[in-house]
């Protein structure tokens, strides 16, 4: 989708620096962080909430929360939130599926890229 900021950063329309990438998902910092380590792991395919997932998006998901432990493993991080916003009642600002990774400590504040 041309006007989806994730969809233009995912296909290098707009530049970012990309954490962990694959086929399936990539992960960057978020530009406006909640807590001092805050990523968003966010799926190449445009999905744009909980609401439009279908049974084919299970093994996605499940890889990307599988992903949010490595993560948080790799930066050394006490404990972490993961969060989803689905739709713009729940707070939801970008309208492309997305997990929050937000944790208040670890080695990560060091390690990565801006922190």
């Amino acid at each position: 989708m041309s006007d989806c900021i994730f969809c233009r950063i995912a296909s290098g329309a707009i530049p970012s620096e990309k954490i962990l990438d694959n086929e399936h998902f990539f992960v960057i910092q978020d530009i406006h962080p909640k807590a001092p380590v805050h990523l968003l792991l966010i799926p190449y395919e445009h999905i744009p909430n909980l609401l439009d997932l279908e049974a084919k998006h299970a093994a996605l998901l499940g890889k990307m929360l599988v992903a949010s432990s490595q993560l948080a493993q790799k930066y050394d991080l006490s404990g972490f939130r993961t969060i989803i916003n689905s739709g713009q009642s729940a707070g939801q600002e970008v309208f492309h599926l997305h997990f929050h990774l937000l944790a208040n400590t670890g080695s990560a504040q060091k390690k990565l890229p801006g922190f």
